[in-house]
């Protein structure tokens, strides 16, 4: 077959500087719509256009359950593009700019409040979410495509994930800040969606150009239609237990970001600097994290790494079960703990995906990393859905009062009970059990031994370079 113009085989060696921080970019855009619609659609929805929650719960949840479809189409569809730009890299463009003017879209309310309001968020969020999965798709494609070294894979998530914390920290510190400066109510929360939107093509833009100079791939071959590529998938235990556990425990970070703004109004009573108090807490250690997770990474190998980091997550939301009684300081220390085990949690599954796909191209020799991250965005987007409905349920079985007022309705005492709840136990819940699922992430025992030397800043990538396997 062919090689388009533009493409060129994956590297063994390191990449350059700039295409890390290149790559890196994209995560603005990802971060962004991963957090802030997480963190604000739902109080958007009861606070200020007076939805009750179990509909508004359901008006978050369905538009991102779409993508569930959307995403295997999009990786399949990005798998047989051709173009002078590579397979990836168009999408992250044209994708990106139409991700970053829907978004705006999303809090634009020409209707005001009351059921035409909703309705038209419901649809603004419906498209904001497909042009997402035509980015997103692609992008997370690519690592697999710009190197086939290990430990290269996981320099690349590394920082990713440092530039996705820092736009989590941006976007979700941030943006309700804008939303108070706005006015508050429908006022501030346009400007809000303007300052996010920004932030989007930024991303889309640095990811676009920064990558331009990458290796994009040799196009190969691929399965003939997407039922048998879903079937390859599927059939791909690693990869599927791997999935699996990543799905659910993006339900239990989601809960969590959909509870913040209630948990800091209803449970801190701080509901004007609680939420990105909260955030700064989350996200800021995973900023200074890395380097330990990288040494743990290279001592344990990625998938002990990961369930280490995955019960340091779940502990620190369980903790928080004492939160009413706590002093401010200690609940705020908590968080951060949270954030270091989100941090590793990230950086190893994400590091293991690409992983999956590159061990299934050398079996089957067939180019299939579209389908693959196009499922696992697809389950990531359900995910990351599923957070603030389930959180939304739980607020309309204890008895949330929604308002049209642009601030938080008094709440009983009950009510107050499932916004903690919704904010802790169960989010411990959904990141704890899938763990289990990881005794049957296997792939090759070579593979398996690589696992111990591929993280950035460590001896171990050094001996594993020299072809020598970490104890």
């Amino acid at each position: 077959m062919k090689t388009p113009p533009g493409a060129g085989s994956p590297v063994s060696g390191p990449l350059p500087r700039s295409v890390h921080a290149g790559y890196a970019l994209g995560s603005l855009a990802t971060g962004a719509f991963g957090t802030v619609p997480g963190l604000l659609l739902l109080p958007y929805l009861t606070d200020t256009l007076g939805v009750a929650a179990g509909l508004a719960a359901l008006l978050v949840l369905l538009p991102k359950a779409w993508d569930v479809l959307v995403n295997p189409v999009a990786g399949r569809i990005s798998d047989r593009t051709r173009s002078r730009w590579g397979a990836r890299r168009p999408y992250l463009l044209v994708a990106g700019i139409a991700l970053a003017a829907l978004f705006a879209s999303i809090f634009a309310a020409p209707f005001g409040n009351g059921p035409a309001a909703a309705a038209y968020v419901a649809f603004a969020f419906l498209a904001t979410a497909t042009a997402f999965a035509f980015f997103q798709v692609p992008y997370v494609a690519m690592p697999a495509e710009l190197t086939d070294d290990h430990a290269e894979r996981t320099r690349l998530m590394t920082w990713r994930i440092a530039v996705l914390a820092l736009a989590i920290l941006v976007s979700g510190a941030v943006a309700p800040l804008v939303v108070s400066a706005g006015g508050d109510g429908v006022a501030g929360h346009r400007w809000m969606g303007l300052f996010v939107a920004v932030l989007i093509a930024l991303g889309a833009l640095g990811a676009f150009l920064g990558t331009r100079s990458a290796p994009t791939g040799t196009v190969g071959e691929s399965e003939p239609t997407l039922r048998a590529q879903l079937a390859v998938a599927g059939a791909n235990r690693p990869f599927r237990a791997l999935l699996i556990c990543f799905v659910v425990q993006s339900a239990g970070v989601a809960t969590i970001l959909a509870g913040v703004n209630y948990f800091a109004g209803q449970i801190l009573r701080d509901e004007q600097s609680g939420p990105t108090l909260l955030f700064v807490c989350f996200v800021g250690p995973a900023l200074l994290v890395m380097p330990l997770w990288s040494r743990i990474g290279a001592r344990l190998g990625k998938r002990t790494a990961l369930v280490v980091a995955s019960l340091i997550l779940a502990a620190g939301a369980l903790a928080l079960v004492a939160a009413s009684v706590l002093p401010p300081v200690a609940v705020y220390l908590v968080v951060a703990l949270i954030g270091v085990g989100y941090a590793g949690q990230q950086v190893f599954a994400l590091s293991m995906l690409p992983d999956c796909i590159a061990h299934e191209t050398a079996r089957t020799g067939r180019r299939q990393a579209g389908v693959f991250t196009g499922l696992w965005t697809a389950g990531e987007t359900l995910g990351l859905a599923l957070g603030p409905g389930i959180y939304g349920l739980v607020l309309q079985l204890s008895g949330y009062v929604s308002s049209d007022t642009g601030s938080a309705a008094t709440q009983s005492d009950t009510a107050r009970l499932g916004v903690l709840l919704g904010f802790t136990v169960l989010p411990a819940l959904l990141i704890a059990t899938p763990i289990l699922l990881l005794r049957q992430y296997t792939l090759t025992p070579a593979t398996d031994r690589l696992d111990h030397a591929v993280v950035l800043g460590t001896r171990a990538v050094d001996r594993h370079e020299k072809g020598t396997m970490t104890p």
